[in-house]
């Protein structure tokens, strides 16, 4: 990438809580790193972090699955140790999430990377401080959006809710992927797919199974899963890669 372009960036957002957004992000930045990109990765706020003067465990997952060397300060702004929305872990801190300075850092890890990951914290509607949302800032960043979402019981109201506020508020969607499908899914997880592809505004990328292992090896195994997705090409094509 050309010094002076911006890279290709994409923002990647979730439905719920434990639909496994981060290992998504991650397994993504592992599988473009494998194929000879300079990957960029951004966690933005992150909470719950037990060591605030260090990333926390989201941004270090990414950090290795992209091989990323940039400092802690680019990957992570902003890092609070109460497990709660940015907006109020930001208060009991005493701290105020100053969204000029992310924009300033996506914006320069853009600068010299193939490609740039941002995760959100929860979903849209999250609250980053007062009432300016994580959806806000997806969209001041003026990135296409990638949501993911679970198969179990809710799905439907909740992806279909996500994608028809991401539509209203007039993002690029270059679609929706659903992790964690059961090996045995039930009548709710085995439904969802063929649903969710009639119903959302959105396009469906793939099905990315329920792994085990530790965090790492979770993303090495969904990493190798990333281009046997029925629309991997056309994700490329939407973000302008070519593999």
């Amino acid at each position: 990438m050309a010094a002076d372009q911006a890279c290709p960036a994409v923002f990647i957002t979730g439905t719920d809580t434990g639909v496994g957004k981060t290992l998504v992000t991650a397994a993504l930045a592992r599988h473009f790193s494998a194929k000879g990109l300079q990957v960029g990765v951004m966690k933005p706020v992150e909470t719950g972090v037990e060591d605030p003067a260090g990333l926390g465990a989201d941004a270090s997952l990414l950090r290795w699955a992209a091989g990323a060397p940039d400092a802690d300060e680019l990957i992570s702004p902003y890092r609070f140790r109460p497990p709660l929305a940015p907006s109020q872990a930001a208060e009991i801190a005493g701290e105020r999430v100053d969204i000029d300075r992310i924009i300033k850092t996506a914006q320069r890890l853009r600068q010299d990377k193939d490609i740039l990951l941002i995760e959100g914290a929860g979903g849209l509607m999250v609250p980053i401080r007062g009432g300016y949302l994580m959806a806000d800032l997806a969209r001041q960043l003026n990135i296409p959006l990638l949501t993911v979402t679970h198969p179990r019981l809710g799905t439907l109201n909740h992806t279909l809710l996500t994608t028809f506020a991401a539509r209203a508020m007039e993002f690029e969607l270059c679609g929706f992927i659903i992790n964690r499908m059961p090996e045995q899914p039930g009548d709710a997880e085995r439904e969802a797919p063929h649903l969710l592809a009639a119903l959302a505004s959105a396009d469906l990328l793939g099905v990315l199974p329920e792994v085990i292992g530790t965090e790492q090896e979770k993303v090495a195994t969904l990493a190798g899963k990333i281009d046997q997705m029925p629309a991997y090409q056309w994700f490329l094509s939407g973000l302008g890669l070519e593999l």
